[in-house]
């Protein structure tokens, strides 16, 4: 089975059970590789914080024994991704000479959190955690402080229009919560993320179906960028209407095309970047 098949399998069974992993109804700080401290990004920051573990840092077995402590037994490991990429050579059929190529696979490790380890917590100063408070003041920043945003206008639908580059959205105390103001509109954002003038990513202008392909990979960028965003601010994701159909929906989507998902992580994490006004970097 391939790597990308996987993960797709890890996100069907949380779909399968009820919930959408980046609808989670709760918040947390991006999952961090205790080591080295570097976030983990793309499809890696749902398939770890979607495990329901309260620290947010991770480490391999043997990084656990470095640190003077083991993994507690009969725990299971998380699985990460990451792109090995490599260089080899082929001949050109045409002309006979050898070109330089790359390689570029998908390929997992294994790791665990630290509440499943012994004797590294307390030793370091990280068995107590601090709750996230929601922080409405960040939304507002992080909208307001967006590179080249779209025009917004209020409406009585939210939506994103690409061909006149415009965000719709109702007031804010039409919302049931601020937090699912903030959530609908940070979706909205990810769409416009996708502009020519911005990602210019592929599809965004032209027109879809629902439940068409391209529609379903733009409208999973969109909410897994909207979690991402929700994070940095502590708040949680926007309560789903119809969720029974809701799920149906992408239980589908995503058993007709097992790369969707890894795919439309990385898009969304470029997107979140984009707004948060950070270089775009690698996942991991």
């Amino acid at each position: 089975m391939n790597v990308y098949q996987i993960v797709t399998d890890k996100i069907i069974a949380q779909l399968e059970q009820g919930v959408a992993p980046w609808h989670k109804p709760w918040t947390a700080e991006a999952p961090c590789n205790l080591v080295s401290g570097k976030p983990y990004r793309g499809i890696n920051t749902f398939l770890l914080a979607s495990q329901g573990y309260g620290s947010r840092y991770w480490l391999t077995f043997n990084q656990a024994k470095k640190l003077g402590g083991n993994v507690k037994r009969g725990e299971k490991s998380s699985l990460v991704v990451f792109w090995k990429i490599g260089d080899y050579r082929k001949e050109n059929k045409e002309t006979g000479d050898l070109e330089d190529r790359k390689s570029i696979l998908l390929r997992y490790y294994s790791i665990f959190n630290l509440q499943q380890t012994e004797g590294i917590a307390e030793k370091l100063g990280l068995d107590k955690r601090t709750p996230i408070v929601p922080n409405l003041e960040q939304c507002d920043k992080l909208v307001s402080d967006m590179p080249n945003p779209p025009k917004r206008e209020q409406d009585a639908r939210a939506w994103y229009k690409p061909a006149v580059d415009v965000v719709g959205m109702p007031a804010r105390e039409l919302f049931n919560t601020p937090e699912e103001f903030y959530s609908t509109l940070f979706h909205e954002l990810a769409h416009s993320t996708g502009h020519a003038s911005r990602l210019n990513r592929e599809g965004i202008m032209e027109r879809h179906a629902f439940g068409d392909e391209d529609y379903s990979k733009e409208e999973l960028v969109a909410e897994m960028t909207a979690a991402m965003l929700g994070g940095v601010c502590g708040i949680s994701p926007a309560v789903i209407a119809n969720s029974a159909a809701y799920l149906k929906n992408w239980l589908t989507v995503l058993k007709s095309d097992s790369k969707l998902l890894v795919s439309a992580a990385s898009q969304a994490q470029k997107a979140a970047d984009y707004i948060l006004g950070k270089a775009v970097e690698a996942e991991s």
